[in-house]
C-alpha cells in the first residue's frame, strides 16, 4: 500500500508548480502566457488544487451563459470567451443536402486565447435541437446543420437564429461544477454537506445546530386545523431538488403540509407530494401518527420540520368544514407539476440567478422535451398552452407561436398562473398551492379570494403571510422546549435550526406575488409586487 505522506521529490514538485503559478500570474497581464494559473491546477497535488478549485467554481458554474443569436444577414455576434477573448459568429444557409428546406453552417472565429492550454465550451440550440462542442485552437471553426427539421425549424432559424451559450467556467470549471452538483442528489453525508454548503454560499443561509434531542415530544392536543408544516429536506433526490428550488425562489423551506382535525377530533395531515404505493406523487390525507412516524423513521432526506400555528383571530375565521370539503375533492389527484416552475417566475429577467435566464430555460426545456416528452408535457407544455390560449402545441410549436405573435418566451413565462385553470388531469396544485387553496376555501383570504392567485405563491410567500401566531406565550408548551433560542414557530424535527426570513410579516393584497423578483443572495422584494 502506498504511503499517504509526501516524498521529498513530490514536495519539490509542488513547490515548483506553485512557483510557476506565481510567475504566471505576475506576467499574465503583460503578454499571453504559455499557461494560465487555472490551467495548472490539475497538475498540483489534490490537497493543493481542490481547495483552490472549490473557491473558483461551484455548482452554479455548471449553467451556461447566453451569448446571443447568430442569424443570416445580420451583423456577426461578438463576445469575450472564457479562453478566447475575441470571438464572433454568423450563420450561412445552404442546401447541400438537397432537401426541401436545406441546412446551414454556423461560422465561429475564435482568437486571442489567454493561454496555450485553455479551451472554450459551447452549447448551440434551436427549439428543435441542442448540440455542443469545444474549441482549443485560435482559428475559424464551423458547426454544420446538414438539414433543418422541417419548415418550422427553418422558419424559426431564419427569423430568430441559433442561440449560443458559453460554459464560462471552461472545461475544468465545468467538470468541477459537475462534481459539485452530483452530491446534491446523493443520499449520503457527503450529499448533505454539499447541500448545506451550496445554500450557505449562494443564499447566505446559516445552519446552526440545535441541542439534542432533535425530535420534539409532540402532544397533538395543541395542534389545530390550518396549522402549517414547513419542511426542509437536505439530502437525497428531494434534498438536491429542494436546494435548487430554494436558491431560485429564496424560500428557506422546500416542502409543506397542513394539519386538519375531523369532527371526532382526530388529527390528520394533508400533503400534496406524498408518494403512493405506485411511486406516484399525489395529494394524500394521512393520520398524524402515520405521517409523523414516517418523517421520524423512514424519510431518508433528513427533514427539518417546523409547525407554524395559526393566529387565534385567523383560526376563528378558518371554516373547517369547507377546508375538509376541498381536501377530499383533491385527494388522490396528482401533485401540481404543471405550475411548479411558474410560481417562481414572475418577471422577464429578475427571477433568474446569473447566468440562468429565459434563453437557458428554453434550451433546457428543449433538451428535456426530446429526452422525456411525457414529462415535458406534464411540467410545462400544458401550462404554456394555457398562457397562449392554445391546445396541444409542443414546446417547439409554442416557441414558434410566440414569435409569430411578436412576443418573447421570457414574457410568456412571466404570465401569472390562474387558480381556475383545469389541466388534463384536473386542477394542479403544488404542495403550498394545495394548502393556500384550502385557506381560500376556508375563508382566510376573505374578500381578496378572487383577486389572489395562490398558484403564484412560493413557500416563502406562504410563510410570510401574517396568518400565524405572534404571541410566544400562546405557542404549545412543548414548542422549542429543548432550545435556548426561542423561535416564533415550533421546530419539531431536525438537527439544524430552521430560518424563515420575513416570517409572518405580509398582509395579503390583491394580485400579490404576481410580479416579484427573486434574485439571490438578498432576494429583495418590492412593496406590493
Amino acid at each position: 500500500m502506498a504511503s499517504s505522506s509526501s516524498s521529498p521529490s513530490s514536495s519539490l514538485s509542488s513547490l515548483f508548480s506553485i512557483a510557476v503559478l506565481i510567475l504566471t500570474v505576475s506576467t499574465a497581464e503583460s503578454a499571453k502566457s504559455p499557461f494560465h494559473p487555472r490551467d495548472l491546477l490539475p497538475h498540483l497535488p489534490r490537497q493543493v488544487s481542490w481547495p483552490i478549485l472549490n473557491s473558483l467554481y461551484g455548482a452554479a458554474d455548471l449553467l451556461p451563459t447566453f451569448i446571443g443569436t447568430a442569424s443570416e444577414g445580420n451583423d456577426a455576434v461578438e463576445w469575450k470567451g472564457a479562453c478566447f477573448y475575441e470571438n464572433k459568429a454568423w450563420l450561412e444557409f445552404h442546401n447541400k443536402s438537397g432537401s426541401e428546406f436545406g441546412g446551414g453552417t454556423l461560422h465561429i472565429k475564435a482568437d486571442k486565447a489567454h493561454s496555450w492550454t485553455c479551451m472554450d465550451l459551447y452549447v448551440f440550440a434551436t427549439p428543435y435541437r441542442v448540440t455542443w462542442t469545444w474549441y482549443f485552437i485560435s482559428r475559424a471553426h464551423t458547426v454544420e446543420f446538414p438539414e433543418w427539421d422541417g419548415k418550422a425549424e427553418y422558419e424559426y432559424v431564419k427569423n430568430k437564429g441559433i442561440s449560443i451559450f458559453l460554459m464560462h467556467a471552461g472545461m475544468l470549471g465545468t467538470l468541477q461544477a459537475l462534481w459539485d452538483v452530483f452530491p446534491l442528489f446523493t443520499n449520503t453525508g457527503w450529499g448533505e454537506s454539499s447541500n448545506l454548503a451550496f445554500l450557505e454560499k449562494h443564499m447566505g443561509a446559516k445552519f446552526e445546530a440545535r441541542p439534542e434531542p432533535w425530535v420534539t415530544n409532540v402532544t397533538t392536543d395543541q395542534i389545530q386545523s390550518g396549522d402549517l408544516l414547513a419542511i426542509s429536506k437536505i439530502r437525497g433526490r428531494w434534498g438536491g431538488f429542494e436546494t435548487l428550488e430554494k436558491w431560485v425562489s429564496g424560500a428557506y423551506a422546500g416542502h409543506s403540509a397542513v394539519c386538519l382535525r375531523d369532527s371526532e377530533g382526530k388529527l390528520w395531515v394533508g400533503e400534496s407530494g406524498n408518494e403512493n404505493e405506485k411511486g406516484e406523487d399525489v395529494i394524500a390525507i394521512l393520520p398524524w401518527e402515520e405521517w409523523w412516524e414516517f418523517e421520524q423513521t423512514k424519510d431518508d432526506s433528513n427533514p427539518q420540520i417546523a409547525l407554524l400555528p395559526l393566529h387565534p383571530d385567523v383560526r376563528a375565521k378558518f371554516n373547517v368544514t369547507a377546508a375538509w370539503e376541498y381536501a377530499r375533492s383533491m385527494e388522490g389527484k396528482p401533485y401540481g407539476y404543471h405550475n411548479l416552475i411558474f410560481s417562481w417566475i414572475d418577471t422577464v429577467s429578475d427571477n433568474y440567478p446569473p447566468p440562468l435566464d429565459a434563453h437557458l430555460v428554453a434550451s433546457f426545456m428543449t433538451v428535456w422535451s426530446k429526452m422525456q416528452p411525457d414529462y415535458a408535457a406534464n411540467m410545462w407544455n400544458e401550462a404554456l398552452n394555457k398562457r397562449l390560449g392554445t391546445e396541444g402545441l409542443d414546446l417547439s410549436d409554442v416557441l414558434v407561436e410566440v414569435e409569430k405573435r411578436g412576443s418573447s418566451f421570457d414574457k410568456l413565462l412571466a404570465i401569472p398562473e390562474q387558480d381556475n385553470w383545469i389541466y388534463s388531469d384536473g386542477k394542479s396544485t403544488s404542495c403550498i398551492a394545495f394548502i393556500l387553496e384550502m385557506y381560500k376555501e376556508a375563508g382566510l383570504f376573505g374578500s381578496l379570494a378572487n383577486s389572489v392567485q395562490v398558484t403564484e405563491f412560493t413557500i416563502k410567500d406562504a410563510y410570510m403571510l401574517n396568518f400565524f401566531e405572534t404571541n410566544a406565550s400562546r405557542l404549545p408548551e412543548w414548542c422549542n422546549d429543548n432550545d435556548s433560542v426561542k423561535l416564533p414557530y415550533c421546530q419539531i424535527l431536525g438537527k439544524y435550526r430552521m430560518e424563515l426570513p420575513g416570517y409572518n410579516t405580509m398582509e395579503p393584497y390583491s394580485h400579490m406575488n404576481e410580479q416579484c423578483p427573486s434574485l439571490p443572495p438578498k432576494y429583495n422584494r418590492p412593496e406590493n409586487c
